[in-house]
């Protein structure tokens, strides 16, 4: 069983308290390298788009999990397609993880599982802060909560390179119309269906209502999301919470995609 995992990264340090000697990437491969998983034939590797500019430090260069690919440019999406079009035919399964993002330990196994009646899996997230402390649950099915089998990466197709801070949800969008079936995994605890969703969780009954027709909510048994979701100043949702040029561009996004899909997809 060989998953790719695709991440776009810059490689910076981490602002974790107490790791700033790790980079980012270094905390998610960790992450995904420590998954709770029976099968001992299980293959994970990392594909990373980074500017084409980029310094790679040696330690990162020589893991043997992880092959750079480089962008033509110095943006995200493009990164992310370079790293897209690096995954050849042979994984049976494509994963996303931003460097910035951690899954726990037992998220591949529940995230497989799910695939046996599912073409797609997303993700509620914990948000956590810089000391690692609880912020939120985030119902949001952020890229990092993303598994996935081949063929449903293949007829979706990649990112759309006229994305700049939403490229979740047009891929999102494009998902919901193959009729393809999506699991969105929640805590043991969470809402089970709309009513009560909307009642307690307004998000995670926007993934109902906006997530396409064959969209089901999942329960594991954990009491917490498997996604780890870092809120730090430099993140892209940081920028967007700024106001100015990076609010216009992220209002002009959704507005397009309410034209292309009649909705913003989650």
């Amino acid at each position: 069983m060989k998953i790719a995992i695709i991440t776009p990264s810059r490689l910076k340090r981490s602002t974790l308290v107490g790791k700033s000697d790790f980079y980012f990437l270094e905390h998610a491969v960790a992450s995904a390298t420590a998954q709770e998983f029976s099968n001992s034939q299980l293959t994970i590797h990392f594909f990373v788009g980074v500017d084409a500019d980029t310094v790679i430090p040696a330690r990162l260069a020589d893991h043997p999990q992880i092959t750079f690919v480089r962008s033509e440019c110095k943006a995200q999406v493009p990164a992310l397609n370079a790293a897209i079009r690096a995954v050849d035919a042979n994984w049976d399964f494509v994963g996303f993880l931003e460097d910035d993002d951690r899954w726990l330990p037992q998220y591949l196994a529940v995230a497989i599982r799910a695939l046996d009646g599912f073409d797609f899996v997303s993700s509620t997230q914990l948000e956590v802060n810089e000391t690692d402390e609880p912020v939120r649950i985030n119902d949001f099915p952020a890229p990092s909560g993303w598994l996935m089998r081949r063929s449903t990466f293949e007829k979706v197709g990649a990112i759309d390179p006229s994305s700049k801070w939403h490229y979740d949800n047009e891929w999102l969008g494009r998902l919901a119309e193959t009729g393809l079936r999506r699991a969105h995994l929640v805590e043991a605890t969470a809402p089970a269906n709309m009513q009560d969703a909307f009642q307690v969780r307004p998000w995670l009954a926007n993934v109902l209502r906006f997530g396409g027709p064959n969209i089901h909510l999942v329960r594991h048994g954990f009491v917490l999301p498997l996604v780890y979701r870092l809120v730090h100043p430099g993140s892209g949702t940081s920028y967007v919470g700024e106001g100015g040029t990076a609010k216009e561009e992220s209002n002009a996004e959704y507005q397009r995609l309410i034209d292309r899909f009649g909705r913003i997809p989650w």
